[in-house]
């Protein structure tokens, strides 16, 4: 049996895709993605919790803070990458599990499972990446 609480936030991010797989999605273009951080548990803690909502929330804000507004074919991390939806969602995945190994989140990442980060392109089409703790 496992826990899972959910928070969401969104970024707004241009960028443009190399390759020719990627037609039209070449040049400059935009996204606003829907942004879904799940932690997972296998049991809650003394409080009954997996994590602080509210601080799982403001995690989830951080890490997007720097991506949020920005043209990711300059963002200095970036460089060389090709950022597509599932790169994205590793990125913004690791980034929060950093965070949890430094105790932000209200509770020990030894206590956590892992984490799943989706991010929602639209209605129909999303991806989503998850790793351990």
């Amino acid at each position: 049996m496992t826990y899972r609480v959910t928070v969401r936030d969104h970024m707004m991010i241009a960028h443009s895709l190399r390759g020719e797989v990627f037609g039209p999605a070449q040049q400059l273009h935009g996204a606003t993605y829907v942004v879904d951080a799940t932690f997972r548990a296998t049991d809650v803690d003394a409080a009954g919790i997996v994590v602080d909502i509210g601080c799982a929330m403001d995690q989830l804000k951080a890490v997007l803070a720097d991506l949020t507004y920005r043209n990711l074919d300059d963002h200095a991390e970036l460089t060389g990458v090709i950022t597509t939806t599932e790169v994205l969602a590793k990125l913004v995945a690791d980034r929060l599990a950093d965070r949890a190994h430094a105790g932000l989140l209200g509770r020990p990442a030894a206590e956590l499972d892992g984490i799943e980060v989706t991010l929602r392109e639209s209605h129909i089409a999303w991806a989503s990446y998850e790793r351990g703790l």
